[in-house]
């Protein structure tokens, strides 16, 4: 969990990197017939750090989980999360199923 941890803070460095040379190139002379450009790239980047801080609050949960015994167990149910499960996301809160049935 602690190199997806590393991984997703690196990602979200450079997505608040571009983030903002982005808006900061809003601000530049030049070529303003295309707003819609600037403003795509805008909600790419703002998709993406919010998208990433997700992630790191889901890894919080699970090493939470994991320190109070419940690490590989639903939320939901308290079912088992199989093994390759958790080896694809070490962050899972749901079953396979349970994770396809949620609305």
């Amino acid at each position: 969990m602690r190199a997806e941890r590393s991984r997703v803070e690196s990602l979200l460095r450079d997505a608040e990197t571009a983030r903002h040379e982005d808006s900061e190139a809003q601000g530049d002379i030049g070529d303003t017939a295309d707003h819609a450009q600037e403003l795509t790239a805008e909600g790419v980047d703002e998709a993406l750090v919010t998208g990433l801080k997700d992630r790191l609050a889901a890894l919080d949960r699970a090493e939470g989980r994991l320190a109070n015994g419940t690490f590989a167990r639903s939320v939901r149910t308290g079912e088992p999360i199989p093994d390759d499960r958790l080896e694809a996301d070490p962050a899972a809160e749901l079953t396979v199923e349970e994770a396809r049935s949620r609305p």
